[in-house]
């Protein structure tokens, strides 16, 4: 079972997500109770590889409400758990193809924090809008045939 904690919702609109993986966080205690309280915000975070790891970045966990003087960074650089197969595969599809790799959403599964990571594509400005368009229109039809069927 999964308790989603916090979505990108701004990554669906500003990319084409071609691939997700689930990975791992290293977390200290601090932000694993401040997750559970939903206090995390994915807007703007990306990750990276930096010697054969790979490190969440921008990515803001509130301190815990009840912490101390000890309470952690909101902004740290994290770590993230893969295994070596994908940190390679990854490595070489956004050193090559212009490709990032932006976090879509936390996540508790099964007691432990996860991060589903997209493979994304930027959009360009005339894709957000057709996209934009598409789904009003959509919108627009399931409107109508809701009216229609009562």
């Amino acid at each position: 079972m999964e308790k989603i904690v916090s979505t990108n919702r701004k990554a669906f609109h500003d990319y084409h997500i071609l691939e997700k993986y689930e990975a791992g966080i290293s977390l200290v205690g601090t932000e694993v109770k401040s997750l559970r309280e939903g206090r995390a915000n994915l807007k703007d975070s990306y990750a990276l590889f930096k010697d054969g790891e790979a490190f969440l970045l921008n990515c803001h966990i509130s301190p815990y409400s009840h912490g101390n003087i000890q309470n952690h960074d909101p902004l740290r650089t994290r770590k993230l758990l893969l295994h070596k197969r994908e940190i390679n595969k990854l490595w070489g599809k956004t050193s090559q193809q212009g490709l990032t790799m932006i976090p879509l959403r936390i996540y508790f599964k099964n007691g432990k924090v996860k991060v589903e990571i997209g493979l994304a594509k930027g959009k360009r400005q005339y894709e957000k809008r057709a996209s934009t368009k598409e789904k009003e229109a959509k919108r627009e039809i399931e409107r109508h045939m809701k009216k229609s069927y009562k």
